[in-house]
Protein backbone atom coordinates (compact mmCIF):
# COMPACT_ATOMS: atom_id res chain seq x y z
CA UNK A 1 0.00 0.00 0.00
CA UNK A 2 1.38 3.47 -0.68
CA UNK A 3 2.70 5.49 1.94
CA UNK A 4 0.31 9.11 3.03
CA UNK A 5 2.09 12.26 3.01
CA UNK A 6 1.42 15.36 5.16
CA UNK A 7 3.99 17.77 3.19
CA UNK A 8 7.45 15.87 4.92
CA UNK A 9 10.12 18.65 3.83
CA UNK A 10 12.51 15.89 3.25
CA UNK A 11 9.92 13.83 1.09
CA UNK A 12 8.56 17.02 -0.96
CA UNK A 13 12.30 18.21 -1.82
CA UNK A 14 13.08 14.53 -2.79
CA UNK A 15 10.16 14.42 -5.28
CA UNK A 16 11.07 17.80 -6.64
CA UNK A 17 14.77 16.56 -7.41
CA UNK A 18 13.56 13.64 -9.26
CA UNK A 19 10.98 15.57 -11.05
CA UNK A 20 13.68 18.27 -12.24
CA UNK A 21 16.28 15.31 -13.47
CA UNK A 22 13.44 14.22 -15.35
CA UNK A 23 11.61 11.44 -14.12
CA UNK A 24 7.95 11.44 -14.57
CA UNK A 25 5.01 11.00 -11.40
CA UNK A 26 4.25 7.65 -12.02
CA UNK A 27 7.84 6.33 -11.79
CA UNK A 28 8.17 8.74 -8.70
CA UNK A 29 5.12 7.37 -6.83
CA UNK A 30 6.84 3.53 -7.64
CA UNK A 31 10.28 4.29 -6.44
CA UNK A 32 9.53 6.16 -3.32
CA UNK A 33 5.78 3.91 -2.53
CA UNK A 34 4.07 7.02 -2.46
CA UNK A 35 0.68 8.07 -3.85
CA UNK A 36 0.80 9.26 -7.39
CA UNK A 37 -1.93 11.67 -6.92
CA UNK A 38 0.02 12.97 -3.71
CA UNK A 39 3.11 13.14 -5.78
CA UNK A 40 1.68 14.88 -8.49
CA UNK A 41 -0.33 17.15 -6.63
CA UNK A 42 3.38 18.63 -4.93
CA UNK A 43 4.41 19.07 -8.37
CA UNK A 44 1.79 21.12 -8.92
CA UNK A 45 2.11 23.08 -6.22
CA UNK A 46 5.56 24.06 -7.12
CA UNK A 47 4.74 25.30 -10.58
CA UNK A 48 1.99 27.15 -9.54
CA UNK A 49 4.46 28.57 -7.22
CA UNK A 50 6.92 29.35 -9.53
CA UNK A 51 4.62 30.62 -11.96
CA UNK A 52 3.94 34.11 -10.21
CA UNK A 53 2.75 36.23 -12.97
CA UNK A 54 5.27 35.29 -15.78
CA UNK A 55 4.85 33.47 -18.84
CA UNK A 56 3.51 29.43 -18.48
CA UNK A 57 6.62 27.69 -17.33
CA UNK A 58 4.84 24.70 -19.04
CA UNK A 59 5.51 26.33 -22.79
CA UNK A 60 7.98 23.63 -24.12
CA UNK A 61 11.67 24.99 -25.75
CA UNK A 62 10.40 23.56 -28.74
CA UNK A 63 6.98 25.67 -29.10
CA UNK A 64 9.23 28.87 -27.98
CA UNK A 65 11.35 28.92 -30.58
CA UNK A 66 8.35 29.48 -33.26
CA UNK A 67 7.68 33.22 -31.71
CA UNK A 68 10.22 35.56 -32.29
CA UNK A 69 11.96 35.77 -28.89
CA UNK A 70 13.67 39.17 -28.82
CA UNK A 71 9.98 40.72 -28.71
CA UNK A 72 9.26 39.02 -25.69
CA UNK A 73 12.62 38.54 -23.61
CA UNK A 74 13.89 41.77 -21.81
CA UNK A 75 17.49 41.56 -22.35
CA UNK A 76 17.85 44.52 -20.49
CA UNK A 77 16.45 42.60 -17.27
CA UNK A 78 18.46 39.41 -17.73
CA UNK A 79 21.37 40.94 -17.86
CA UNK A 80 20.67 42.86 -14.58
CA UNK A 81 19.54 39.90 -13.38
CA UNK A 82 22.71 37.91 -14.44
CA UNK A 83 24.92 40.69 -12.58
CA UNK A 84 23.44 40.08 -9.00
CA UNK A 85 23.67 36.39 -9.47
CA UNK A 86 26.64 36.48 -10.50
CA UNK A 87 27.73 38.72 -7.25
CA UNK A 88 25.73 36.24 -5.41
CA UNK A 89 27.67 33.16 -7.20
CA UNK A 90 31.25 35.09 -5.81
CA UNK A 91 29.74 35.48 -2.64
CA UNK A 92 28.91 31.80 -2.22
CA UNK A 93 28.41 28.91 -3.91
CA UNK A 94 26.55 29.44 -7.56
CA UNK A 95 23.10 27.81 -8.19
CA UNK A 96 22.85 26.33 -11.05
CA UNK A 97 19.59 23.77 -11.71
CA UNK A 98 19.89 21.85 -14.41
CA UNK A 99 16.82 20.77 -15.50
CA UNK A 100 17.08 17.44 -17.86
CA UNK A 101 13.45 16.41 -18.62
CA UNK A 102 13.32 18.32 -21.78
CA UNK A 103 16.33 17.26 -23.58
CA UNK A 104 16.12 13.38 -22.18
CA UNK A 105 12.59 13.87 -23.52
CA UNK A 106 13.72 15.06 -27.29
CA UNK A 107 16.53 12.72 -27.43
CA UNK A 108 14.41 10.03 -26.27
CA UNK A 109 11.35 10.71 -28.99
CA UNK A 110 14.02 10.66 -31.65
CA UNK A 111 16.56 7.85 -30.25
CA UNK A 112 18.04 5.81 -33.13
CA UNK A 113 17.49 7.74 -35.48
CA UNK A 114 18.24 11.44 -37.50
CA UNK A 115 17.43 14.95 -37.09
CA UNK A 116 17.79 18.31 -38.62
CA UNK A 117 19.07 20.45 -35.57
CA UNK A 118 21.09 23.89 -34.91
CA UNK A 119 24.07 22.97 -33.05
CA UNK A 120 25.26 26.05 -30.76
CA UNK A 121 28.99 25.37 -29.28
CA UNK A 122 30.13 28.39 -27.25
CA UNK A 123 33.69 28.20 -25.41
CA UNK A 124 35.45 30.63 -23.18
CA UNK A 125 38.32 32.16 -24.16
CA UNK A 126 41.80 32.47 -22.33
CA UNK A 127 40.86 29.90 -19.77
CA UNK A 128 43.60 28.02 -19.74
CA UNK A 129 45.61 31.43 -18.47
CA UNK A 130 42.91 32.06 -15.58
CA UNK A 131 43.90 28.34 -14.58
CA UNK A 132 47.80 29.54 -14.30
CA UNK A 133 46.89 32.79 -12.22
CA UNK A 134 43.83 32.19 -10.13
CA UNK A 135 43.16 29.38 -7.23
CA UNK A 136 40.61 26.14 -8.26
CA UNK A 137 38.20 27.74 -5.97
CA UNK A 138 37.92 30.84 -7.45
CA UNK A 139 38.34 29.70 -11.09
CA UNK A 140 35.56 27.07 -10.89
CA UNK A 141 33.22 29.48 -9.33
CA UNK A 142 33.73 31.65 -12.17
CA UNK A 143 33.15 28.79 -14.26
CA UNK A 144 29.97 27.63 -13.26
CA UNK A 145 28.61 31.29 -12.61
CA UNK A 146 29.13 31.24 -16.20
CA UNK A 147 27.67 28.15 -17.31
CA UNK A 148 24.60 29.00 -15.29
CA UNK A 149 24.16 32.31 -17.31
CA UNK A 150 24.59 30.32 -20.62
CA UNK A 151 22.20 27.77 -19.47
CA UNK A 152 19.57 30.00 -18.77
CA UNK A 153 19.69 32.15 -21.99
CA UNK A 154 19.64 28.67 -24.02
CA UNK A 155 16.65 27.97 -22.84
CA UNK A 156 15.30 31.23 -22.98
CA UNK A 157 15.12 30.96 -26.17
CA UNK A 158 14.25 27.76 -26.76
CA UNK A 159 16.89 25.47 -26.91
CA UNK A 160 18.77 22.42 -24.75
CA UNK A 161 21.94 22.44 -23.41
CA UNK A 162 23.14 18.66 -24.57
CA UNK A 163 26.64 18.92 -22.50
CA UNK A 164 29.42 20.53 -20.81
CA UNK A 165 33.07 20.29 -22.34
CA UNK A 166 35.34 21.76 -19.65
CA UNK A 167 34.58 25.51 -19.98
CA UNK A 168 31.98 24.86 -23.29
CA UNK A 169 28.62 24.50 -23.69
CA UNK A 170 26.95 21.98 -26.12
CA UNK A 171 23.73 23.30 -27.22
CA UNK A 172 20.92 22.42 -29.58
CA UNK A 173 17.87 23.78 -30.96
CA UNK A 174 14.64 21.79 -32.66
CA UNK A 175 13.59 23.74 -35.97
CA UNK A 176 10.65 22.38 -37.48
CA UNK A 177 11.62 21.68 -41.44
CA UNK A 178 8.89 23.04 -43.81
CA UNK A 179 10.19 21.24 -46.65
CA UNK A 180 8.43 20.21 -50.27
CA UNK A 181 5.70 17.81 -48.79
CA UNK A 182 4.58 21.37 -46.92
CA UNK A 183 5.38 23.72 -49.27
CA UNK A 184 2.93 21.91 -51.24
CA UNK A 185 0.67 21.56 -48.91
CA UNK A 186 0.42 25.50 -48.90
CA UNK A 187 -0.32 25.71 -52.85
CA UNK A 188 -3.01 23.62 -52.61
CA UNK A 189 -4.67 25.62 -50.08
CA UNK A 190 -3.96 28.91 -51.91
CA UNK A 191 -5.72 26.63 -54.90
CA UNK A 192 -8.70 25.64 -52.44
CA UNK A 193 -9.32 29.26 -51.71
CA UNK A 194 -9.16 30.32 -55.07
CA UNK A 195 -11.97 27.71 -56.35
CA UNK A 196 -13.87 28.76 -53.25
CA UNK A 197 -13.90 32.03 -54.48
CA UNK A 198 -15.41 32.16 -57.57
CA UNK A 199 -14.83 36.25 -58.38
CA UNK A 200 -11.58 35.86 -57.70
CA UNK A 201 -9.30 36.51 -60.50
CA UNK A 202 -5.83 34.05 -61.55
CA UNK A 203 -3.41 36.85 -60.61
CA UNK A 204 -5.16 37.27 -56.98
CA UNK A 205 -5.02 33.16 -56.70
CA UNK A 206 -1.20 33.13 -57.38
CA UNK A 207 -0.76 36.09 -55.21
CA UNK A 208 -2.43 34.18 -52.46
CA UNK A 209 -0.41 30.92 -53.31
CA UNK A 210 2.90 33.07 -52.61
CA UNK A 211 1.82 35.00 -49.72
CA UNK A 212 1.30 31.40 -47.96
CA UNK A 213 4.71 30.32 -49.17
CA UNK A 214 6.17 33.67 -47.71
CA UNK A 215 4.51 33.16 -45.06
CA UNK A 216 6.21 29.31 -44.70
CA UNK A 217 9.44 30.50 -45.38
CA UNK A 218 9.17 33.23 -42.80
CA UNK A 219 8.55 31.17 -39.86
CA UNK A 220 11.38 28.69 -41.02
CA UNK A 221 13.64 31.76 -41.31
CA UNK A 222 12.18 33.16 -37.36
CA UNK A 223 13.40 29.99 -35.91
CA UNK A 224 16.90 30.11 -37.27
CA UNK A 225 17.23 33.97 -36.24
CA UNK A 226 16.38 32.93 -32.79
CA UNK A 227 19.33 30.76 -32.52
CA UNK A 228 21.40 34.10 -33.77
CA UNK A 229 19.57 36.19 -31.22
CA UNK A 230 20.13 33.83 -28.61
CA UNK A 231 24.26 33.85 -29.26
CA UNK A 232 24.02 37.88 -29.43
CA UNK A 233 22.49 37.90 -26.05
CA UNK A 234 25.27 35.18 -24.50
CA UNK A 235 27.60 38.01 -25.67
CA UNK A 236 26.17 41.09 -24.53
CA UNK A 237 24.99 39.46 -20.55
CA UNK A 238 28.76 38.44 -20.42
CA UNK A 239 29.97 41.50 -21.56
CA UNK A 240 27.37 43.42 -19.64
CA UNK A 241 26.11 41.85 -17.05
CA UNK A 242 29.17 39.23 -15.75
CA UNK A 243 32.38 40.82 -16.51
CA UNK A 244 31.27 44.08 -14.56
CA UNK A 245 30.83 42.08 -10.95
CA UNK A 246 34.55 40.27 -12.28
CA UNK A 247 35.65 43.51 -12.37
CA UNK A 248 34.86 44.64 -8.95
CA UNK A 249 36.63 41.72 -7.49
CA UNK A 250 40.15 42.25 -9.96
CA UNK A 251 39.44 39.39 -11.70
CA UNK A 252 39.96 38.83 -15.35
CA UNK A 253 37.07 39.76 -18.14
CA UNK A 254 35.70 36.84 -19.71
CA UNK A 255 35.37 36.67 -23.41
CA UNK A 256 33.97 34.05 -25.62
CA UNK A 257 33.49 32.46 -29.33
CA UNK A 258 30.57 30.97 -30.58
CA UNK A 259 29.76 28.73 -33.24
CA UNK A 260 26.33 27.85 -34.72
CA UNK A 261 25.85 25.38 -37.81
CA UNK A 262 22.27 23.76 -39.00
CA UNK A 263 22.32 19.96 -39.94
CA UNK A 264 21.56 17.10 -39.64
CA UNK A 265 22.47 14.65 -36.71
CA UNK A 266 21.97 10.66 -35.54
CA UNK A 267 20.72 10.46 -31.91
CA UNK A 268 22.26 7.32 -30.37
CA UNK A 269 22.06 5.34 -27.73
CA UNK A 270 24.85 4.17 -26.05
CA UNK A 271 23.45 2.01 -22.87
CA UNK A 272 21.83 2.50 -19.31
CA UNK A 273 22.89 5.05 -17.06
CA UNK A 274 22.46 3.91 -13.31
CA UNK A 275 22.41 5.73 -10.39
CA UNK A 276 21.07 6.26 -6.90
CA UNK A 277 19.50 9.10 -5.13
CA UNK A 278 18.25 8.76 -1.32
CA UNK A 279 19.00 5.07 -1.95
CA UNK A 280 16.72 4.67 -4.48
CA UNK A 281 18.35 3.10 -7.60
CA UNK A 282 17.04 4.85 -11.01
CA UNK A 283 17.90 3.68 -15.04
CA UNK A 284 17.32 6.15 -17.71
CA UNK A 285 18.97 5.58 -21.62
CA UNK A 286 22.34 7.06 -22.00
CA UNK A 287 21.97 9.37 -25.14
CA UNK A 288 24.15 11.54 -27.38
CA UNK A 289 24.33 12.95 -30.45
CA UNK A 290 26.78 12.44 -33.16
CA UNK A 291 27.43 13.37 -36.35
CA UNK A 292 29.25 16.35 -39.08
CA UNK A 293 27.42 19.08 -37.86
CA UNK A 294 28.23 19.13 -34.29
CA UNK A 295 32.12 18.33 -35.99
CA UNK A 296 31.49 21.44 -37.94
CA UNK A 297 30.23 23.65 -35.29
CA UNK A 298 32.59 22.68 -32.50
CA UNK A 299 35.43 23.34 -34.81
CA UNK A 300 34.58 26.56 -36.02
CA UNK A 301 34.37 28.39 -32.75
CA UNK A 302 37.81 28.73 -32.77
CA UNK A 303 37.57 30.72 -36.14
CA UNK A 304 35.74 33.40 -34.10
CA UNK A 305 36.80 36.61 -32.72
CA UNK A 306 36.78 37.02 -29.12
CA UNK A 307 33.23 37.96 -28.25
CA UNK A 308 31.90 37.08 -31.95
CA UNK A 309 29.76 34.18 -33.54
CA UNK A 310 30.87 31.85 -36.66
CA UNK A 311 28.26 30.20 -38.57
CA UNK A 312 27.86 27.70 -41.45
CA UNK A 313 26.88 27.64 -45.09
CA UNK A 314 23.38 25.92 -44.23
CA UNK A 315 22.87 28.17 -41.44
CA UNK A 316 23.53 31.06 -43.47
CA UNK A 317 20.91 30.17 -46.14
CA UNK A 318 18.21 29.52 -44.02
CA UNK A 319 18.92 33.33 -42.86
CA UNK A 320 16.15 36.07 -43.73
CA UNK A 321 18.25 39.03 -45.96
CA UNK A 322 18.48 41.16 -43.65
CA UNK A 323 19.69 39.51 -41.00
CA UNK A 324 22.49 37.65 -43.66
CA UNK A 325 22.99 41.29 -44.68
CA UNK A 326 24.48 41.45 -40.83
CA UNK A 327 27.03 38.73 -41.70
CA UNK A 328 30.52 38.75 -43.86
CA UNK A 329 32.22 36.31 -45.02
CA UNK A 330 35.37 34.64 -43.27
CA UNK A 331 38.39 34.04 -45.13
CA UNK A 332 39.74 30.48 -45.10
CA UNK A 333 42.15 28.40 -46.29
CA UNK A 334 43.26 24.67 -45.70
CA UNK A 335 45.93 25.25 -43.48
CA UNK A 336 43.01 26.58 -40.36
CA UNK A 337 39.93 24.73 -42.41
CA UNK A 338 39.65 21.65 -43.94
CA UNK A 339 35.76 20.85 -43.95
CA UNK A 340 34.74 20.83 -47.99
CA UNK A 341 31.50 21.93 -49.24
CA UNK A 342 29.29 18.32 -49.70
CA UNK A 343 27.49 19.85 -52.40
CA UNK A 344 30.17 21.50 -54.55
CA UNK A 345 33.87 21.67 -54.36
CA UNK A 346 35.63 23.91 -52.12
CA UNK A 347 35.73 24.72 -48.86
CA UNK A 348 32.57 24.99 -46.46
CA UNK A 349 31.92 28.78 -46.25
CA UNK A 350 31.68 30.22 -42.75
CA UNK A 351 29.94 33.92 -41.94
CA UNK A 352 30.72 35.98 -39.01
CA UNK A 353 29.65 38.69 -37.00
Amino acid sequence: MAKESNEDPNQKTTILNLFNSGLEPEIISLELDIDEDIVKSIIEKEKNKEKGGKTDSNISNYLMNKFYLDVIIDINAITKEAQIRTWKALKSKPELNIIVKETQSILEQHAESKLKLVMLHIDLVGSTKMALTLPIDRLTTIIRAFTQEMTKTIAMYGGYVLKYIGDAVLAFFVVEDYGPKEQAEGSNLSLRKKEGEGEETRGEGRSKKIEIKSNINGLTSLQFSNVISCASTMIKILKEGINPILNQYDYPELKVRVGIDYGEVAIVQYGIDIYEFDNVTFKAPHLDLIGYTISVAVKMTSLAEPDHMVIGQKLFDNLDDKLKASFRKVQTNTEIWSYSNDTYDGLYSLFTK
